[in-house]
């Protein structure tokens, strides 16, 4: 009872976010018909998710910046309105004819009526199924038609591709499709840039305004490269392409509100020393290799206080590595932030409970949060390792892969994440016991498995939860239904894992990415049962926000 009142304060706290007016412009949604009841119970839907309060300590800002917060979640509202449109379409159309409060609360947490923790299965009544597109396509346009199109721009990550009077397929950049929104949103971010004391953050929020009114944002990429010294931060625009699962080309609009911990970070600043090594010495042959990640990258942490769009839709980001651009990458590397706040959360929240019921018990005391920081952090950290572009002349492995990248690079950047956690404890750069970062990542992938097909991060637990399960790198006793790790069959399936991937990003092999996610990608009967138990001893799948000016007490 307690966990729904907590939903329905949460939904309260943030209904005004979702109530602006759609984009206009728009000649084709996704189509709709009359719907008002759902299709399955949504008290357990509900039950999915638990309630977090998204606070942060705010003695050490300045009246400027707390000044500056609210234009910031303000700008982030926008993003969040649309990331609605990219993924539904209508999207008040569809609520206005929703009376049950508790559906409403599923539609808005999945922003629309497919389930993203149940591979986009419909939860309404009248509701086909989710386009892989999303609404960046004409719902009736096949890829063969996209092949033959010859229009400027479709494959821009920038661009919503539409039909003419003639039914012609045509592109529309996503600043005229956006224009009254993007300019409100730039107006804001010039409004906070005018508070900012830091020169090189002050230059980053005006270059991102300018860039959300052009679809030009490489600029505003650097320049968030060289800020390093501002105590909040904002990550803003069109960013992450998993939403696109069509083709992967299309970026979806999202914001994160971000205020640094200075002491974490400075404990975190050193490990993107060691990114040029751990390159050198990643287990493939050299030609996969061959790039250098920028020496300019940075590790920081971060309390995240308020979430919108893309990342705030069903699982929730608890890391981040920008810029994706990989111009950027290789001349400047990347950021990667931790968001400290969220993942004590889901630590606290979900991994333990979760391990109480899947991992053997005498390897429960190496769950620890330290571990399950690492292991997060140096995913994010995996995500500038490997190659950019293929070794081939296909273009850049995103390019290459289409749709199987993103579950891919994830993949990647999990398995090389647990390989780097190995090279660094083995040369004394970390603490603790090596059979705490193994056993956290076991309860980490049942944590992620649960995402679901449609996420990239559940496809890509899935296939490495099959790759490790052939090769012995756990068991699992039939009796208890308890997972053990075997610790010396996780690193070598560790190190194969790693190669595999690499090999298939470098050759730009989509072919054999496919098959990977044909063969690998799928849950088991007897996984299947043991998430299930999970569902009946209520351990929740992920977890929302109270969140905003309110939470914040900056009214």
């Amino acid at each position: 009872m307690r966990k729904k009142t907590l939903l329905f304060s949460f939904f309260s706290l943030t209904l005004l976010q979702f109530c602006q007016s759609p984009p206009q412009g728009d000649t084709t949604f996704i189509e709709e018909s009359s719907r008002s009841h759902p299709l399955v119970s949504i008290d357990n839907k509900l039950e999915q998710y638990t309630a977090v309060k998204l606070t942060a300590d705010l003695r050490n800002l300045s009246g400027e910046h707390k000044q500056m917060i609210p234009l910031l979640i303000e700008a982030s509202k926008i993003m969040d309105t649309l990331f609605w449109f990219e993924a539904y379409g209508k999207r008040d159309s569809l609520l206005q004819v929703v009376e049950d409060e508790q559906l409403q609360q599923y539609i808005k947490i999945n922003y629309g009526p497919w389930d993203r923790l149940n591979g986009n299965e419909p939860f309404v009544a009248g509701t086909g199924t989710k386009p892989p597109g999303a609404n960046f396509y004409p719902a009736d346009m096949s890829k063969e038609e996209f092949g033959a199109a010859s229009i400027p721009d479709k494959a821009s990550q920038y661009t919503f591709i539409r039909r003419n009077e003639k039914g012609e397929l045509i592109s529309i950049p996503y600043y005229k499709m956006f224009s009254d929104k993007v300019v409100k949103a730039a107006g804001l971010l010039q409004q906070a840039a005018e508070l900012e004391p830091d020169p090189q953050f002050k230059k980053y929020l005006q270059l991102r305004a300018e860039a959300l009114l052009s679809d030009q944002y490489q600029e505003s990429d650097l320049a968030w490269m060289e800020a390093k010294n501002n105590l909040i931060d904002v990550v803003i625009g069109p960013i992450e392409t998993y939403e696109d699962q069509l083709f992967g080309y299309k970026a979806a609009h999202e914001a994160y509100v971000l205020i640094k911990d200075p002491e974490w970070s400075e404990r975190l600043a050193r490990y993107a020393e060691f990114l040029p090594e751990l390159q050198q010495n990643l287990p493939v042959p050299e030609k996969y290799k061959q790039e250098q990640p920028g020496t300019d990258a940075d590790l920081n942490a971060y309390d995240v206080v308020f979430y919108a769009g893309d990342c705030n839709a069903g699982s929730k980001t608890i890391a981040i590595n920008l810029p994706n651009d990989e111009e950027v990458q290789l001349q400047k590397g990347t950021r990667r932030l931790q968001l400290k706040n969220a993942m004590q959360a889901k630590f606290d929240k979900i991994l333990i409970p979760l391990s109480e019921q899947l991992i053997a018990e005498d390897q429960r005391r190496h769950i620890t949060f330290d571990a399950f920081f690492a292991n997060t952090m140096f995913h994010e950290v995996a995500h500038g390792l490997g190659i950019k572009n293929t070794i081939n002349g296909k273009g850049t492995v995103r390019e290459a892969l289409r749709e199987h990248a993103s579950a891919l690079e994830e993949g990647k950047a999990d398995v090389l994440g647990l390989y780097m956690v190995t090279g660094l404890y083995e040369n004394g750069e970390l603490r603790g016991s090596l059979k705490d970062y193994y056993t956290t990542f076991l309860a980490s992938v049942f944590r992620s498995i649960r995402f679901g097909a449609s996420s990239a991060h559940g496809k890509a637990n899935m296939i490495r939860f099959n790759y490790f399960k052939e090769r012995g790198a756990f068991s699992r006793d039939a009796q208890t239904g308890l997972y053990r790790v075997d610790y010396n069959k996780m690193r070598e399936a560790m190190n194969e894992l790693s190669r595999e991937i690499l090999m298939l990003q470098g050759e730009g092999n989509y072919e054999g990415v496919a098959a990977l996610v044909a063969e690998s990608g799928n849950i088991g009967t007897e996984l299947q049962e043991d998430l299930n138990r999970l569902a009946e001893n209520n351990i929740p799948v992920d977890i929302i926000f109270e969140q905003g000016i309110e939470v914040l007490n900056l009214e």
